[in-house]
């Protein structure tokens, strides 16, 4: 999630007067996508799996794809 000027390759949503930006081909492989305000920041949830693979990502670790 960064901050980011709409392009024409980009879908562009609006709710609660947050402007949401999303890539058109970025989002038919992830979608649906949530975005939800926490305590901590936002937290983001997807339609993609990523409790398959690699468990040992961070910045010590190594993921394998």
């Amino acid at each position: 999630m960064a901050l980011d000027e709409p392009k024409d390759t980009d879908n562009i949503y609006t709710l609660n007067d947050f402007q949401y930006v999303v890539n058109k081909d970025f989002m038919e492989k992830v979608k649906p996508i949530k975005v939800d305000f926490t305590t901590f920041g936002f937290k983001l949830s997807s339609g993609v799996d990523f409790s398959s693979g690699c468990s040992s990502c961070s910045t010590t670790g190594s993921c394998c794809s």
